[in-house]
């Protein structure tokens, strides 16, 4: 069996799970999510835990049962606490900022690079070299960040770019030059 997948996911307090047939809603104080399981996975609320079990140990099922038990607790922690990533501007005259709800960025490039907030998602700029990104969906936030990340990735001489907080860019050596 499924070590993940076989943990019951405890529900916190101030947040309502509703299973209806394959669709799992769950609503918190961060907002509402919604998820569509696999029909032959079944989902069952007992008392404050949720529990994910499969029918059988197919190897389709054996991979489906631990990825729905962790969706969905992924589900219940973006409601109640919510998700996060930062994210390091390093470069001379390379800095964000807020406008409105849009990301400006001046990151080497002859134009301003403009990055509305998309919906579920708020941005924070608390210095003009950090970026932090907040949701209650896990796979926007970070589809959110890696999309600001690509605007200018981190190269390996400098260490210019844009790179995760956590991220560590292995530098690399210049050219030697000739010898004498």
């Amino acid at each position: 069996m499924s070590r993940i997948g076989r943990k019951p996911i405890a529900i916190p307090a101030g947040v309502e799970v509703t299973i209806d047939g394959s669709t799992v809603t769950v609503k918190g104080a961060k907002g509402t999510l919604t998820h569509t399981v696999h029909e032959n996975m079944s989902v069952t609320k007992e008392g404050d835990e949720i529990i994910v079990a499969r029918p059988n140990d197919d190897k389709e099922y054996r991979s489906l049962h631990g990825l729905t038990r962790t969706l969905i607790a992924n589900m219940v922690e973006g409601v109640s606490k919510g998700f996060q990533k930062e994210l390091e501007i390093n470069g001379i005259g390379y800095r964000a900022e807020k406008k409105g709800t849009d990301l400006v960025m001046k990151i080497g490039f002859s134009h301003d690079v403009i990055m509305p907030e998309k919906d579920g998602i708020t941005v924070e700029v608390p210095a003009p070299n950090k970026i932090i990104i907040h949701g209650a969906d896990k796979q926007k936030v970070g589809q959110f960040a890696a999309e600001v990340r690509e605007k200018r990735p981190p190269e390996p001489y400098k260490g210019k770019g844009i790179k995760y907080a956590s991220e560590h860019i292995r530098r690399k050596e210049g050219k030697a030059g000739k010898g004498k």
